[in-house]
């Protein structure tokens, strides 16, 4: 088996039934919100930034911690975040002053049972290795390669069923593009 075949057949268990049946209540609570927020930290957190692109090119009033234009959250908001080993100090942190603002918060993790998931109104489960699980080592890809790319597919499909639900037409996603590249 080519590496190339190892590794999507990796990723295939993190893109089943089980898992994509999460995706309706997380476009309920993204759909209804006035404000997104999405944060992660390290290679999660890229992937939290690559879904706040799309969240915005939907139309959605989406921002990631730590940006300058970033406004506070209050009710009616959501924080976003990616815990993937389960906790992570700063992302704690941070679901704990969003929840004292009265948002609600959404943890994107690989362990279910973990601090910060277990704080979250809601805790999508993405299961995959992780970095901090790397240490037993199932997968081919390095550290949590195997969480971050899974992360990017479990978000495109998120992405497609959202504009679904919208309404919203591909021009419309292009037409938010930047065209200052």
């Amino acid at each position: 088996m080519s590496r190339a075949d190892q590794i999507l057949s990796e990723l295939r268990p993190g893109l089943s039934e089980d898992v994509l049946a999460q995706i309706p209540a997380l476009i309920e609570a993204l759909a209804g919100a006035g404000r997104i927020v999405c944060h992660g930290v390290g290679r999660e957190g890229l992937m939290m930034k690559a879904l706040a692109m799309r969240l915005y090119h939907l139309g959605c009033d989406a921002h990631v911690v730590g940006d300058m234009t970033t406004p506070a959250v209050g009710s009616g908001d959501v924080l976003l975040l990616s815990a993937g080993p389960g906790h992570f100090s700063t992302i704690a942190a941070l679901a704990g002053v969003a929840r004292s603002a009265g948002a609600r918060v959404i943890c994107v993790t690989a362990e279910p049972d973990g601090a910060v998931p277990r704080l979250a109104d809601l805790a999508v489960h993405l299961p995959a290795q992780t970095m901090a699980s790397d240490a037993q080592a199932t997968s081919i890809l390095p550290m949590g390669s195997l969480y971050e790319a899974l992360m990017f597919l479990f978000f495109e499909v998120l992405v497609l069923d959202l504009r679904d639900h919208l309404g919203v037409a591909p021009e419309v996603m292009r037409a938010k593009h930047t065209n200052l590249e």
